[in-house]
């Protein structure tokens, strides 16, 4: 992405959450003062909200908040919604990192492994784990594998980040407890925290590992069936070769782009996850503002999540540069 495509991307991104916040029917001075207010404390904060000035004006001044950090004030606590974010983001970054390896670890091998295979018995189980991956709702399987594995065999922890009796025990410098509890030193709370998020981590990791091995299965198959491909072959290079140092070296590029949109995905869509394990991230953040009438954090989330996309195709975009020679 250009730097003025960024631009404009961005741009188109701050006018869609302004204008959402101003259509709902939603009064944020109500939500502020109560239905109890006088009319003159009801206007002075209407004043000071800056509503009472153009819309254009309005977009502009939301503009420069949202440049410096600012989205406001949550209405549900009173703190800045910009700390809520920085409170509550790292859960979800955890917890989408662990699903996007995951995905790459596993989706990746199985996509070659069916592609080089096409017709035989992996090919058929690599596709219907990719089938039942995108069928089955996430809520489904949260609820399912909290029943099976948590409740009936005891193999994972329960809802939450930690047990109750590890909360806040280490200090927190990421914000992502695993990486605390290391830093830390505190290998108990790092062993309960781990038994908490395998279970949502390879949920989301499954969705992603659907995605990711099926579309590498359809570059793989593509590749393989080149002509440079047969050429290697009746040289009499190893298979080994032909698959890993040819055939799938010409598909890194377009895989960056699918893992880059998995992980944005995750990132984005870990909603239903969160609150079934009552992850504390910002989708449940999102959630309960949404619910709570709290536009404030609603449109502050809607943003940050909108950036995580732009930022990365902007990665995805320089790591071409680094596989792909003619992308310089």
């Amino acid at each position: 992405m250009t730097f003025g495509s960024v631009t404009v991307t961005m741009l188109g991104l701050l006018f869609v959450t302004f204008i959402i916040g101003r259509v709902m029917p939603i009064d944020p001075v109500l939500s502020i003062v109560g239905e109890r207010a006088s009319k003159s404390t009801y206007d002075a904060v209407y004043n000071q909200l800056g509503l009472d000035k153009p819309l254009l004006v309005q977009f502009f001044y939301y503009i420069w908040d949202v440049l410096h950090g600012d989205f406001g004030t949550s209405l549900l606590n009173a703190r800045p919604v910009a700390d809520d974010i920085r409170r509550v983001f790292p859960a979800t970054l955890e917890l989408a990192s662990l699903g996007v390896l995951f995905g790459i670890v596993l989706g990746v091998p199985l996509g070659v492994i069916a592609a080089v295979r096409r017709g035989s018995w992996i090919d058929q189980i690599a596709r219907v784990v990719a089938l039942v991956g995108y069928s089955m709702p996430i809520f489904w399987l949260g609820l399912m594998g909290l029943l099976v594995f948590y409740g009936i065999l005891g193999w994972v922890g329960g809802p939450g980040r930690v047990g109750i009796f590890y909360v806040d025990v280490v200090p927190s410098v990421t914000g992502m407890i695993l990486i605390d509890s290391i830093i830390d030193g505190n290998w108990t709370v790092f062993k309960d925290a781990f038994s908490h998020i395998i279970l949502p981590a390879s949920l989301l990791g499954y969705y992603s590992l659907a995605y990711v091995s099926r579309m590498t299965r359809s570059f793989m198959l593509e590749q393989l069936s080149a002509e440079y491909i047969t050429t290697a072959r009746v040289k009499g290079m190893s298979e080994r070769a032909v698959i890993w140092r040819h055939a799938f070296r010409n598909i890194r590029v377009q895989l960056i782009t699918v893992i880059a949109l998995s992980y944005a995905n995750l990132l984005e869509g870990s909603v239903l996850t969160e609150i079934i394990f009552s992850w504390p991230g910002i989708g449940s953040y999102i959630t309960t503002a949404l619910l709570s009438a709290d536009m404030n954090a609603v449109l502050g989330g809607t943003v940050v999540v909108g950036l995580i996309f732009i930022l990365l195709n902007i990665f995805s975009d320089l790591l071409y540069r680094v596989f792909d020679p003619r992308a310089k």
